[in-house]
């Protein structure tokens, strides 16, 4: 019992420690744009279906141009994340984190290899128990990026105590149809996000993005909004969200957009939920994505 109440103390100080390093936009941004990346499991959560106990998981079918594949499995109890298993295997089924030629090589070339960021990444996710908390490790964007795109995906899939096994190609073409994303709740400065992407002849050829609130207005037309963030972080809705959708569209990829210099969490958002809507056309299933997104109580 000493044991358990030990850990969960070094655990909420880890996470607290964690979450006071932030990033540049949240703290310009101040009220314009403060958001979920400065909050901690120790903040009160106001929205966002709980997590139902279970084994959640993941994989490619396919290995990449590299020879792997990527998979990753969450356990669920008494409604919080335990259990990360993230990994990348190959065709003889050894993991990227015991290949210590891959591990020497990224490391000379990145500063990282997979034996520092997979399991950080892992930690991270059962520390702070919400993929949009989790921080890109340095050296390892497009792993990074990935994981919380997984990560997310399955905790969507824990909110709903749906354990079905999910597949993931991807390198799969684009089906044509229309593929929709929207946040369910408002967050705590009262926006909401949605994507609406639109494939045609395998290409993505229009991006609808934004943030809503509850009146029905668009981010982009509050000119309050755009004024006050502009002057503190150099950019406002109206260029970053033209600015990333135009990205998606040009690279048709998520891998190649930049992050919009002062807008961090709002393009990290937008790349997590656009690689989710690429999964879902690479499936060509154009069922409507409601996330029940995590809101938490305003500072």
């Amino acid at each position: 019992m000493v044991k358990k109440l030990i850990s969960g103390a070094v655990l909420s100080l880890m996470v607290f420690l964690a979450a006071c390093g932030g990033n540049g936009e949240d703290g310009a941004q101040n009220k314009t744009d403060k958001n979920d990346a400065e909050k901690t499991t120790e903040t009160k959560l106001v929205a966002g279906s709980p997590l139902q106990d279970g084994t959640y998981s993941l994989t490619e079918t396919n290995f990449d141009e590299n020879g792997w594949k990527m998979f990753i499995t969450i356990t669920v109890e008494d409604g919080k994340i335990s259990d990360v298993d993230y990994n990348y295997e190959n065709k003889e089924g050894t993991l990227k984190t015991d290949d210590k030629d891959y591990q020497n090589n990224m490391k000379e070339k990145a500063g990282v290899g997979p034996q520092e960021y997979v399991p950080r990444l892992s930690e991270q996710l059962t520390e702070k128990q919400d993929a949009k908390l989790v921080d890109i490790v340095t050296g390892a964007t497009h792993s990074s990026e990935k994981f919380i795109n997984y990560a997310q995906q399955l905790i969507q899939k824990a909110q709903a105590g749906d354990e079905t096994h999910v597949e993931i190609d991807p390198g799969a073409p684009l089906k044509d149809g229309e593929y929709k994303l929207e946040e369910k709740n408002f967050d705590e400065n009262g926006w909401k996000t949605y994507i609406h992407m639109t494939v045609a002849d395998g290409k993505i050829t229009k991006v609808d993005y934004n943030n809503v609130n509850k009146d029905g207005n668009l981010k982009t037309d509050d000119d309050e909004y755009q004024k006050r963030m502009k002057d503190k972080t150099g950019v406002g809705p109206q260029e970053y969200i033209p600015q990333l959708s135009q990205a998606l569209v040009e690279h048709q990829n998520t891998e190649s957009i930049d992050i919009v210099s002062g807008a961090t969490h709002s393009s990290h958002t937008f790349k997590m939920y656009a690689a989710q809507l690429i999964n879902a056309a690479q499936r060509g299933d154009t069922t409507p994505i409601e996330v029940d997104n995590f809101v938490y109580e305003k500072e």
